[in-house]
């Protein structure tokens, strides 16, 4: 088991940062609900952004078109009743074939609570 909380951490894909995540809390109790903000770099390449969740034992994900550089810069995404684990939150923004343009994760903790 992870002890430790990291910050946030991007994985730009080339070209810079073209996508970074904000997700909270970095730690709460379970059940919990993450809310994570997508900030992307306008480009007219820009097709779609998928956000997963990930733990040894949970997998949720959404997925979003996007009309390239019209699109917004900023997109929330909320994630409800998460269960207890250490969770790899990250974003995948691809273009219109599908290629991975930017990709960017955040660790965060659900903390199980006493008697689950």
């Amino acid at each position: 088991m992870m002890s430790a909380i990291f910050a946030l951490t991007a994985i730009p894909a080339s070209g810079g940062e073209q996508l970074r995540l904000a997700v909270s809390p970095a730690q709460s109790f379970a059940p919990s609900n993450l809310n994570i903000r997508a900030r992307l770099v306008p480009n007219a390449e820009n097709r779609a952004l998928t956000i997963v969740a990930e733990s040894e034992d949970f997998y949720r994900s959404s997925e979003i078109t996007l009309e390239g550089d019209h699109a917004p810069a900023t997109i929330t995404f909320e994630f409800r009743g998460l269960p207890g684990g250490e969770y790899i939150v990250s974003g995948v923004l691809t273009d219109s074939v599908g290629r991975r343009r930017a990709i960017a994760e955040q660790h965060v903790r659900v903390i199980e609570t006493a008697g689950r």
